[in-house]
């Protein structure tokens, strides 16, 4: 069966009835309070993934780290080994914000070995927060930096060799040798990088954006034998498409992930709030009838 699941799932007051937990929400609350909150957000996780079928879990909605071991402790006890939990762990540099990007278009230029000392340190200190992660039941982490735009890269390939490549490489070594599943993230158009992106080994590819250009049929036909394809169902057409244009957007990346394996069915980033849960619903019924081999 092709698998299923979603980068994030933001739809889930529409479909359960109510929202995840906020930080916010999380530091208001009392010791005793947070315990049980903690609890209750990962049930609901549980019940998005159980309703929709999803293989794979994600533990996010809040950032403190002991909260989030927590969690995934409460997790792991409910749902035993029949689904995988996913938890951030990406060191690498991401496009920057638009307030600093000519400063951070300076530093890489002028500053090369602070930027490779800052870039150690972040993989490190992405690894050893994935560590306690992975010893309370996550076992596999989505490494979510952006790296491109619709049109490119924001690094030339050049520059992404040497300040990307190396530290992406030893960021998913170090977690596959903990024994846990790497799936790389980025939106845009990675086609000039996507080779040395397949050279540090992810188990997994997400999200090969429509939007950006980005063909499943030629990444599988390039790179179907080394990686998992995931995506590539347009989740901009979600919200503006007609039905026969998400219709077939579906049908397309499933046309041509599923042959020979080695495809997860999602949409190219993730079902966002304000996307209507009937156009979603939409696509997933098409997965149901069309996942089995």
């Amino acid at each position: 069966m092709v698998p299923t699941f979603e980068l994030e799932f933001q739809l889930t007051r529409e479909l359960c009835g109510r929202d995840y937990l906020t930080q916010e929400a999380l530091d208001r609350a009392s010791t005793k309070e947070r315990e049980r909150l903690l609890k209750e957000n990962g049930e609901l996780f549980i019940e998005v993934a159980e309703l929709l079928e999803y293989s794979i879990i994600p533990l996010q909605s809040i950032t403190d780290l002991d909260a989030l071991v927590t969690m995934a402790r409460h997790m792991r006890d409910l749902v035993g080994d029949k689904y995988m939990i996913w938890a951030h762990a990406d060191g690498t540099f991401a496009i920057p914000d638009g307030e600093h990007m000519m400063e951070y278009a300076f530093w890489l230029v002028d500053r090369p070995e602070e930027v490779h000392r800052v870039a150690r340190e972040n993989v490190n200190a992405q690894v050893e927060r994935a560590s306690r992660l992975f010893d309370a039941g996550v076992d596999c982490f989505i490494l979510c930096a952006d790296y491109c735009f619709n049109q490119g890269p924001f690094m030339s390939p050049t520059m992404f060799r040497e300040y990307v490549t190396p530290y992406l490489a030893e960021n998913i070594r170090k977690l596959k040798e903990m024994g846990a599943w790497v799936i790389k993230h980025t939106d845009g158009n990675l086609m000039p990088i996507i080779d040395q992106i397949i050279e540090c080994e992810p188990h997994g590819l997400h999200s090969l954006d429509p939007m950006a250009g980005v063909d499943i049929a030629e990444i599988k036909r390039l790179y179907g034998d080394k990686v998992c394809l995931i995506g590539n169902v347009n989740c901009a057409l979600l919200q503006t498409g007609t039905f026969q244009e998400m219709e077939d957007s579906a049908h397309y990346a499933l046309d041509h992930g599923k042959p020979g394996g080695g495809y997860i069915f999602s949409t190219s980033n993730c079902v966002f709030k304000g996307l209507p849960l009937d156009n979603y619903l939409r696509i997933h019924n098409i997965w149901e009838k069309r996942r089995d081999y």
